[in-house]
């Protein structure tokens, strides 16, 4: 084998074999990613910016969607460029440690990416059930605290994926069919036993996935509860719209991440893998390239924020909690 150091049989760079079953359709399938990618690169950029520079933007809401877009900027840019390469230039070899830092940031970052809208259900549990209380207990001190600890968290369960990865043995083959370098992916083109690689995946998923998906459900449950005893129409239907958005990040985000996740672990002989692979492309971009779409169309500051900047002084800002 390509690359292999005979004393530790570890290969010295894998080879991405991008979507197996579709080599000659990769150009036409490349087209619609790189489309997804520019428009989640200038979207979420523009998020960031405009809720950096609009000061009545600056509210913790706002923060967490800064937090979401840098996230998802990032999330996609660890994988889109190189799948590119793989589509239009046939560059399909990637270092071993390259692939390993891929490897992490790609799954650091969609732990990420969950602990973000856990964070930002737990805003939305606070505005609508504490409204008086809301700028005392969401101060900056503590956003950041928040974000910090959800890096924190994210960074210390997946630190050991590489190491878990790095410790097996490479002698069979270094082709790995897929268009980044994913956990079990990398773990399955092992001749050793991966065993506590899948299981240290699952309890991570547990961890993170199933931990975030728990706390947002019951902040939505408080949040409900508390909507349904507005004896106002139009309050109950102004707290829910304040919700829309966010509900709808979190189904695009979750849906895809948890068909990736289950079908790597029990559906491998029952879905093809070309559709599993590109599933897993779209895990990473869909979410990443409609929440600007989304939180621009459904949140009237962002609209009005993104028109006075467009205007200028012309624009008058309304602000509405």
């Amino acid at each position: 084998m390509s690359g292999d150091n005979s004393s530790s049989l570890t290969p010295g760079f894998f080879i991405l074999n991008g979507i197996p079953g579709l080599e000659a359709t990769h150009t036409w399938i490349s087209l619609p990613f790189c489309f997804m990618y520019i428009i989640a690169v200038v979207g979420n950029c523009g998020l960031i910016y405009l809720i950096s520079h609009e000061e009545a933007l600056h509210r913790p809401m706002y923060y967490f969607l800064a937090l979401l877009s840098f996230t998802d900027v990032t999330l996609c840019t660890t994988t889109v460029p190189n799948m590119l390469c793989i589509f239009w230039f046939n560059l399909k070899e990637i270092d071993f440690n390259a692939c390993l830092a891929q490897m992490f940031f790609v799954h650091m970052l969609t732990g990420m990416e969950s602990g973000v809208l856990m964070l930002m259900a737990l805003d939305r549990f606070v505005a609508i059930c504490y409204p008086l209380r809301y700028a005392t207990i969401l101060t900056n001190t503590v956003i950041a605290k928040a974000g910090f600890a959800t890096f924190l968290r994210n960074v210390t369960l997946i630190i050991p994926f590489t190491f878990l990865t790095k410790r097996l043995s490479y002698c069979r083959e270094n082709f790995i069919p897929h268009t980044y370098c994913d956990h079990m992916s990398v773990a399955k083109v092992s001749c050793g036993n991966f065993k506590v690689n899948a299981i240290y995946g699952l309890i991570v998923a547990l961890l993170i996935g199933v931990s975030d998906i728990c706390c947002i459900s019951v902040s939505y449950t408080m949040i409900l509860l508390a909507v349904m005893s507005l004896s106002s129409a139009d309050a109950r239907h102004k707290a829910f719209s304040t919700c829309t958005s966010h509900m709808c990040a979190i189904v695009i985000t979750y849906v895809p991440a948890f068909f990736t996740f289950f079908t790597h672990r029990f559906g491998g002989h029952n879905i093809p893998h070309h559709i599993h692979i590109i599933v897993a492309n779209l895990y990473l971009l869909l979410p990443p390239t409609i929440n600007p779409i989304v939180y621009g169309v459904k949140t009237k500051q962002i609209r009005e924020g993104l028109i006075k900047f467009l205007l200028g002084d012309k624009f008058s800002f309304t602000y509405d909690k």
